[in-house]
């Protein structure tokens, strides 16, 4: 990023704020001004009505944030500093792959320039795993990011974080993408129909009727992803499936990209039993979140038991994702730090 040179500038690089800051030593208080190309469409940087200036003043109370036609003059430790010129750039790179910004691209990538990310937070944000009546399925972490990599990379894959993480939508993306491409035939979606203190046989209607509401979160992402007129007659053909997890026994599943979504709710046997469909050509996805556990007293979670047991198989990764990957209203992410305090304090459970 380019930089105003001014002797005057250059001089208050070193003073600090105040005398009692002088005396107790903190982050020094400097001065910067960065420039921008002349074509850079300023609105589509700061937002409408500087709303996106509003969320970097916000991200960085400390320093002050003044934008005069196509120049920042900064002033303010020289760390936030640091990050607010290394932000432009990615925020401009963003702006000019066609993508618009919003707070929470904003709010993401300083999150990962706080954090010292190995990848640029551009990089993240910009990869298009599927796009659909024109709108782009992306990773919006890093975390995300080293997740959908890893489907790629891996023949089975274990995504494993709290709600909201994104695990099961991008995993779907990702075999979307893939049934495009012509790297599989067909897409197989399964869960476990384990109640969360319901039983299926006081459910009303068949027992289509009565799976069917835990296999409805399946289709609304794939109503994102695919033309929804086109979905039944995928399905119809076997290009599509979505299927309660015990029609999976005694099958060999070729050429096929294989989800396994609430994965926490399944045995010990029953994982197995999945684990061992794969085929030749195929992929495996298995996803869930390991503290929402709905099975039975006294059964032990599969998800949890097959990390014991898979962890050093070649081709097999485990996906770690936590509260930073929560891509759903902010609260979620504090809810769910919250509840990770509240149970360390409990002690061990199942």
């Amino acid at each position: 990023m380019p930089h105003a040179d001014n002797p005057d500038l250059r001089a208050l690089d070193a003073i600090p704020d105040s005398p009692r800051e002088a005396a107790s030593g903190p982050a020094r208080s400097v001065q910067q001004t960065i420039v921008l190309p002349d074509n850079v469409p300023m609105v589509n940087l700061l937002g409408p009505t500087d709303g996106l200036l509003r969320t970097m003043e916000r991200a960085f109370p400390r320093a002050e944030i003044l934008v005069r036609g196509n120049e920042f003059r900064l002033r303010g430790p020289e760390a936030d500093l640091e990050i607010i010129d290394r932000l432009l750039d990615e925020l401009l790179e963003i702006v000019e792959s066609g993508q618009s910004l919003n707070a929470d691209a904003v709010d993401r990538s300083i999150t990962m320039l706080r954090g010292q990310s190995r990848q640029r937070p551009a990089d993240v944000l910009t990869m298009n795993i599927v796009s659909n009546r024109g709108r782009a399925i992306r990773p919006k972490t890093l975390g995300q990011k080293d997740y959908v990599d890893a489907i790629g990379d891996h023949t089975v894959i274990f995504g494993i974080g709290p709600a909201g993480t994104g695990k099961t939508y991008l995993a779907m993306a990702k075999a979307v993408a893939a049934l495009q491409a012509k790297q599989v035939n067909r897409i197989i979606l399964t869960r476990p129909a384990v109640e969360a203190g319901e039983k299926l046989g006081f459910l009303p209607g068949t027992l289509g009727d009565k799976i069917d509401p835990y296999l409805r979160p399946l289709y609304d992402a794939l109503h994102d992803m695919i033309d929804p007129e086109s979905i039944p007659r995928l399905m119809a053909a076997g290009t599509i499936e979505v299927a309660p997890l015990a029609f999976m026994r005694g099958r060999t599943l070729n050429d096929s990209f294989i989800i396994l979504d609430e994965a926490q709710n399944t045995s010990p046997e029953q994982m197995k039993m999945f684990l061992t469909r794969l085929g030749f050509g195929s992929k495996m996805v298995v996803t869930g979140d390991t503290s929402q556990v709905d099975l039975p007293g006294g059964v032990e979670s599969g998800l949890k038991v097959v990390q014991r047991i898979l962890g050093d198989v070649d081709g097999v990764h485990f996906a770690h994702l936590a509260a930073v990957d929560v891509v759903r209203h902010r609260l979620v992410g504090e809810i769910v730090n919250a509840y990770d305090r509240y149970d360390a304090t409990k002690g061990p459970h199942r």
